[in-house]
């Protein structure tokens, strides 16, 4: 559910401390694509997500082409559109620790990764879509 674009406190929580989502969107014919696992984070009440592959990506391609898509969690959908974030947007730095703290456990290689300037060009905020 979704309450003025924004993810009720309950969604947040489930979505913000996953491990991974699985994101995807929709095709020109309406049909969705495959859902791909990614790394989310949540900063306050945002949630966040960037691509580790950079701008390069086709699910970060498909995405911002369709300008809308839909997150899983487990057995639970959501539609959602997003808003790029400027590089120089002051969040990074915020989104950047969470990522450092939420995924050290797989190693200073890919945490580096996400972090790393290809990354957090392609970073989105996940807006929650009318449902």
């Amino acid at each position: 559910m979704t309450n003025g674009g924004t993810f009720i406190a309950h969604d947040l929580d489930r979505i913000g401390d996953s491990a991974e989502i699985e994101i995807t969107s929709p095709r020109a014919d309406a049909t969705l694509r495959p859902f791909v696992p990614i790394w989310v984070t949540r900063v306050g009440d945002e949630l966040y997500v960037r691509s580790w592959k950079g701008s390069g990506a086709g699910w970060y391609r498909h995405l911002l082409a369709a300008g809308e898509g839909s997150i899983r969690v487990d057995d639970r959908l959501w539609p959602i559109r997003f808003e790029t974030l400027p590089t120089d947007d002051p969040a990074h730095a915020a989104i950047d620790a969470v990522y450092a703290s939420k995924y050290a456990r797989f190693g200073a290689e890919y945490v580096d990764a996400m972090v790393a300037p290809a990354a957090r060009e392609t970073t989105l905020r996940l807006v929650a879509a009318s449902t």
